[in-house]
């Protein structure tokens, strides 16, 4: 299992440095058009580099995760990054009905709010089993 978990935590970094070719000629086109003072080009621009960022974290919770340790914080971490995604790309326009986009919004909200609050109750307990030990 440990010899999966490392092939698939090697097949992140392979898609990370995609990404960040796609992120290059995503950034020279935006440079070449002119297109880099448009809103909505460099919100699909910070969404490409928010993707980079939730694959990094995978790779780290895949890597902690060969070794045996904690992954709780990495995974609680990732999710924040992906809702972050979500958030700062929401367009009401995509929705049928003004209601259907505040539900959507109101749900976002809560999600990054209980995400938040566990990273922290995670931390905070980490750092007393740490006090703890020594």
């Amino acid at each position: 299992m440990r010899w999966l978990v490392l092939v698939t935590a090697y097949f992140t970094l392979l898609l990370f440095l995609i990404g960040v070719f796609d992120l290059l000629l995503g950034l020279w086109g935006l440079i070449v058009t002119g297109r880099f003072t448009d809103p909505v080009a460099v919100i699909e621009l910070l969404d490409t580099v928010l993707l980079l960022l939730i694959i990094v974290e995978v790779h780290r919770t895949l890597i902690a995760y060969a070794r045996s340790e904690p992954v709780v914080r990495t995974v609680i971490g990732a999710a924040i990054i992906a809702i972050a995604r979500e958030i700062i790309s929401f367009r009401i326009g995509e929705f049928d009905t003004v209601s259907d986009s505040l539900t959507a919004a109101g749900g976002f909200g809560i999600l990054l709010i209980g995400l938040v609050i566990a990273y922290f109750a995670i931390r905070y307990t980490e750092t007393q089993l740490s006090e703890r030990t020594r």
